[in-house]
């Protein structure tokens, strides 16, 4: 064994289309997972044209690139986490399933990257589908917004829109261990981010709700958690300390373009930490 290894800090790899805006996808990764004390392999699955003000459009690498980026590193070094964002194709999330299925004690954090803040259509409902069948069986954590929660869990078109905690439940009787549903796109004073396991609920965070839209916030939430699930939190802390870094990201989150503000998940760095956005008691 290399004598340097156990010095190593914990790898996490990150499955995830680019963006050139820095904004989101895999380079919202590397800096959120670095930020926290990782070392990230990436596997690029799409190349997006896009900006602070949306997506253009979308090119997905062929599943046998990605399926290379990955066995490649794999073979190479041992990972603590996994994270999957955007997946570009139907054929790319077979053949992710495919590899992190070699991998079942490994932790996998999915963030079901299904829109993008402006609302450009990111998941066709055949890729939906290949995520509920192949993916939600092998996740640990599943990180949507509330929209992404009730998309991802609605199987009738005319059935009304099931409470997020029934979408929840329901999404956890598909395979995955534990959902996150974030609160953003709700109409409640503060964001309400919500953990729910097999037996309901296991907290309910509460965090004051910053003026602006942020891009690439969904895939620093994630990424922090997989960052803390690699660095050996159980999942209940992990998805708090998680939030506490993705707010203040946000806190200190910087306009460097026409459209959405991106996060800081550097702020730490700069000595400009807000105070902290939760409040007393807020796990229910």
């Amino acid at each position: 064994m290399n004598p340097s290894a156990q010095l190593s800090p914990p790898i996490v790899l990150a499955f995830a289309a680019s963006d050139p805006s820095g904004g989101a996808g895999i380079q919202a990764d590397l800096m959120t997972l670095s930020s926290m004390g990782c070392h990230v392999l990436t596997v690029i699955t799409a190349i997006t044209v896009q900006d602070t003000l949306g997506v253009e459009a979308v090119h997905a690498l062929d599943a046998d690139w990605v399926e290379d980026q990955a066995r490649a590193v794999l073979e190479d070094m041992p990972v603590a986490a996994f994270k999957i964002g955007m997946v570009g194709s139907v054929e790319n999330i077979s053949v992710i399933a495919e590899i992190v299925s070699d991998y079942p004690d490994i932790p996998l954090v999915l963030d079901p990257v299904l829109a993008s803040g402006r609302g450009d259509e990111l998941a066709s409902e055949e890729m939906l589908e290949a995520i509920r069948e192949l993916l939600l069986p092998q996740t640990t954590v599943l990180t949507p917004n509330s929209m992404e929660a009730r998309r991802l869990a609605e199987e009738d078109e005319d059935e009304d829109a099931p409470d997020l905690a029934n979408c929840a439940q329901r999404l956890i009787s598909y395979g995955c261990e534990y959902v996150l549903v974030t609160g953003t796109h709700e109409n409640t004073p503060k964001v309400i981010n919500t953990l729910y396991g097999e037996n309901g609920q296991i907290r309910s965070d509460r965090w004051e709700r910053l003026p602006g839209n942020y891009h690439g916030s969904g895939c620093t939430l994630a990424s922090a958690i997989a960052a803390n699930l690699a660095n050996g939190q159980d999942v209940a802390d992990a998805v708090r300390d998680a939030q506490e870094y993705t707010w203040q990201s946000l806190a200190n989150g910087f306009r460097p373009g026409m459209g959405q503000h991106i996060p800081d998940r550097f702020f730490w760095a700069r000595n400009t930490e807000p105070e902290a956005g939760s409040e007393p008691g807020a796990n229910d």
